[in-house]
């Protein structure tokens, strides 16, 4: 029988802070295997309910609880303790009355809010590609993995706010001037800002972005934000 790739297993000190795990208590904890996030930006399945949550005390209990189908990510029912949670990613649990979505907060880079019934159907999502193929049609990718085909125009950087599970567009962000942005990386990690002037990238550079953030202004690569609305965030992140 052919293994899927990667490694189950990751050395505890190794783990990213984020994942809230005891380092000391034994020498290896579950990892992400390959999926819509990459591995450092994202927490799996098992240890979201043991340690972020702490609803269940042991991994034999995380194991039961999504062997049987408790777990939705983003409406659909995930079985896979390795599975990838990350960013803009809704989270339901049967039984539990509370809805999560992990957004960076308070210098973490993920961490669960909860959120209202009625937003549990809606995400942001960041365009990260897009390709034209066969009859003129646009295949639309986005930082959670996924990718629809739509005539929608959209650009790389632009956010689109979507239905899920059925990943319908409901809304497009665009990466212009005054649009309220969320830090998803770096020093300022979770602040949200106004962004004032896009600076194109040369051979050298990357894309930039000034933002007023707070009481100051600051220059910062346009990978690491995303366009959460216009005069205030279209859906609920903090």
């Amino acid at each position: 029988m052919v293994s899927i790739s990667g490694s189950k297993k990751l050395k505890r000190q190794m783990a990213p802070q984020f994942w809230g795990i005891n380092r000391k208590n034994k020498r290896f904890v579950i990892t992400v295997r390959p999926g819509p996030h990459k591995k450092e930006f994202s927490i799996p399945t098992a240890v979201f309910l043991r340690d972020t949550l702490k609803i269940v005390n042991t991994l034999r209990e995380a194991k039961a609880a999504i062997y049987d189908g408790k777990v939705k990510i983003d409406g659909v029912v995930r079985k896979s303790l390795h599975q990838a949670i990350g960013l803009m990613d809704v989270v339901e649990l049967k039984n539990v009355s509370d809805i999560y979505r992990l957004v960076p907060t308070n210098g973490k880079i993920l961490k669960p809010v909860i959120i209202n019934e009625s937003e549990k159907t809606k995400k942001i999502v960041r365009v990260t590609s897009k390709t034209t193929i066969q009859n003129g049609k646009m295949q639309i990718g986005f930082h959670d993995g996924r990718s629809i085909i739509s005539d929608t125009q959209v650009n790389v950087g632009d956010s689109c706010l979507i239905q899920i599970p059925d990943q319908k567009i409901l809304k497009v962000l665009k990466l212009e001037k005054d649009a309220q942005v969320l830090v998803t990386r770096g020093v300022n990690l979770g602040k949200i800002g106004k962004l004032e002037t896009i600076e194109e990238g040369t051979f050298i550079l990357p894309k930039r972005i000034l933002l007023s953030l707070e009481e100051r202004k600051i220059e910062i690569p346009s990978d690491i934000i995303m366009v959460i609305g216009k005069e205030e965030p279209v859906i609920q992140v903090k």
